[in-house]
């Protein structure tokens, strides 16, 4: 029986373990939800429709990006596509889990991708990659990251007249903080300098000549497409 197709298991121990193994970035993302909070408030939010956010939404850059943009009334259709460039990426990531999740159930399998993040993702493929074959950390980590996102923005939505300004207390650099740890958790090896470096160049060479988030795409395309070639040979 070949490597993929070996079953899958799906338990109780392996969520709980997801969950174990993401407290770390949970807590790291605490301030990136209290900066999201405080946004949200200044764009016009109430507290129920902040939290429903992060709740439904539960893509941190994404909301982001719509608070930016969002106005009375709402631009309904710039928020989607805005959104939907920025989350692009995880069709990507969710194709990387396939040749496992392919092996489970389709409620297991889509239920958990929904809870898929940029933080924990890495924990379920890494997993994978090792010959592990529990395929419920994504789950398991995904829930328990999710309700450290509501809360943190809920919080950050009712402290925000303390907080104001989050420049004032450095926090919006909580999200470049972030995302750099999360490619230090990806990291593989000298291996993945080449399409790291490529998916960096055309994401501000697109961002300069492109407006919108097209960039975000375009490095994510560039870099997979050097490392498929890279796996290819």
């Amino acid at each position: 029986m070949t490597e993929h197709l070996r079953p899958v298991t799906f338990t109780r121990a392996g969520a709980f373990r997801g969950a174990r193994d993401a407290l770390p970035m949970a807590l790291g993302s605490v301030a990136f939800g209290l900066v999201f909070g405080v946004a949200a408030r200044q764009a016009g939010l109430s507290l129920a429709e902040a939290t429903l956010m992060s709740a439904l939404v539960f893509a941190g850059s994404s909301q982001f990006v719509a608070i930016g943009i969002w106005g009375s009334p709402v631009p309904v259709f710039a928020v989607i596509v805005a959104t939907l460039i920025v989350n692009a990426r995880h069709l990507l990531m969710g194709a990387a889990l396939r040749p496992w999740y392919s092996r489970l159930s389709r409620g297991r399998a889509y239920g958990s991708l929904f809870f898929m993040t940029d933080t924990n993702w890495p924990l379920q493929l890494q997993a994978f990659l090792r010959g592990e074959r529990e395929g419920a950390i994504l789950l398991g980590s995904g829930l328990f990251m999710l309700s450290t996102w509501v809360a943190s923005t809920a919080l950050g939505h009712a402290g925000g007249a303390i907080i104001g300004d989050p420049r004032t207390w450095g926090l919006d650099f909580t999200v470049v903080a972030f995302f750099a740890a999360v490619l230090v958790k990806l990291w593989r090896g000298r291996g993945d300098a080449l399409p790291w470096i490529v998916a960096a160049v055309v994401a501000v060479a697109v961002h300069a000549v492109v407006p919108g988030f097209w960039h975000v795409i375009a490095g994510a395309l560039a870099g997979s497409l050097v490392g498929a070639v890279r796996d290819a040979r």
